[in-house]
This record gives structure tokens, sequence and C-alpha cells, in this order.
């Protein structure tokens, strides 16, 4: 069987200036555009989306998912060419979309989420690893993933309001989510800065880790010694207890429980 990695077009990485590492079960994903703070285009959308088809084609082969940015820092955002007439050659800008109709749109909008939302979609974990800047678009690829580990340096914004726009790479609901409403509407229309640790205060961050590489190989290689089946069944029953009733989680447990302990006799022999 292939390697995850050579399930995606190169080309399509190269242009979405993305790089993969297939390691010990360990998928890591890496905006690679450091000169640029890994700010993000629609080639970069297209690259993650295709990501995500690779992964979800074989989820038994990966334990994790970690993404990160080359360099200083996670991603800035989208790249402010988009807001030229000009744009990004070979691309649409922002003033070609608002040309569309509204079903133009929304089926434009609803595939550059598809870069976005597989992160919380797929069996294996996914964790960002965010150092530096992680803004607008980096701030929601950030909240994509169940895990967010972030260096001391690590600054987190919304900044969509402050062009005129609103957040629509599906980030808006994890991070009401993790700090309410009240907190995630301050957040997003202020466009202001939170550090590393008041997101680790208000919920969003799971931890901060001077040494991010370290934390990151520590969550790992955690996640890898439990036996193989337990963290996937855990995830999904995680991901899916706020929109359950309480009735519904407690049946969601038992489901996943019986099928661990199949799982757990089978092991054993029994």
């Amino acid at each position: 069987m292939s390697e995850v990695t050579e399930l995606v077009d190169p080309q399509l990485l190269e242009d979405g200036s993305l790089c993969l590492d297939f390691t010990e079960g360990v998928l890591t994903v890496t905006l690679d555009r450091p000169e640029a703070r890994n700010a993000q285009t629609p080639a970069t959308w297209r690259a993650l989306a295709a990501v995500g088809a690779a992964v979800k084609a074989h989820p038994e082969r990966i334990d994790a998912i970690v993404v990160t940015g080359e360099g200083p820092s996670f991603s800035a955002g989208l790249d402010r060419r988009m807001f030229t007439p000009e744009g990004i050659p070979g691309e649409a800008s922002l003033t070609t979309m608002a040309a569309l109709d509204d079903a133009g749109i929304d089926d434009m909008i609803q595939r550059i989420q598809g870069g976005f939302t597989w992160l919380g979609e797929v069996e294996p974990l996914s964790i960002a690893a965010v150092r530096g800047h992680a803004i607008g678009a980096g701030f929601q690829l950030a909240l994509a993933c169940d895990v967010i580990l972030a260096a001391p340096n690590a600054r987190f914004a919304m900044r969509e309001t402050s062009y005129g726009l609103v957040p629509d790479l599906a980030g808006t609901s994890p991070l009401v989510r993790a700090v309410g409403y009240g907190r995630a509407l301050e957040i997003c229309a202020t466009g202001r800065d939170v550090s590393a640790e008041e997101g680790y205060r208000l919920g969003f961050v799971t931890r901060v880790a001077p040494d991010l590489e370290r934390a990151v190989s520590g969550f790992v290689t955690a996640v890898r010694a439990a036996p193989r089946g337990a963290i996937r069944d855990l995830t999904a029953l995680l991901r899916g207890a706020e929109e359950r009733t309480a009735a519904e989680q407690r049946a969601a447990e038992r489901s996943a429980q019986a099928g661990r302990l199949r799982s757990l006799r089978a092991l054993l022999g029994g």
C-alpha cells in the first residue's frame, strides 16, 4: 500500500506550500512559507483538502496528525494579496468572489472549509503545534485540530472583522464551545491578540509548552502507547459529546465500550 504522503499530488503540495512527513504512524503537515509567515492562499486550502482526502482513504495507518508551521510563525492568516483587485496570479481575489451569486459564494466557501474540517472528522487525533502568529485563517486552522499545544510566544487573533469580513473557515463553532459566546464575540469583534497563556486560561489552548517539540513528541508517544483503536474510539466519543443529549452520550459510551471490550477479549484470546 502506498504511503499516505504518496496519495497527494506533489504539485498540489508545492503550489500550496505544504510539506508532509509520515514517520512511524505520525503524519506531520507543515505550512512551509516562512518568508510570508506561512500566509495561506487558495492553493494552501486545496492542498490541505487533498491531504484530508488521503487520510480519509487510509485512516488505519495513521495514529496522529500534527499540523505546524515552518519558521517562527504558525500562520499569519490569509495572504494579503487576496484583498487587492489583482489578487494572486491564477486565483480568484476576494473582489472576484464577491461578484458571484449567493450559490456561487456558498459553494466556493464550502470547498475552502473542506481544507479545515477534515481535521475534526478523521479517525486519527489531530494536534496543532503553534508558535508565533496564528492569525485569522491560522487561528482557525489551529482550532480545527483536536488539541492545541502552544509555545509561550504563540499569539492568536481573529482579524476578519477588521477587514469587514467574518471568520468563515469553520473556526467559530470550536471557539464558542471552548470560551463561550461572550468571550468569542469579544475576541472576534476586537481582533485583539490572545497570548498562549490567556488562550490556556480561556480553554482553547490545551497546553502551553516551553519546549514545543518535546511536548508534541510526548503527547504523540502517549497516544501511540495506548492499545490501537482506544484513542480513536475515545476521540469519536468526546467529539460528539456536546451535540448529544445526556442519554445519547451514555448510550454512545456503552456502545464504544462494548467494542473496546470485544477488542480486549480478542487480544487476550478469550
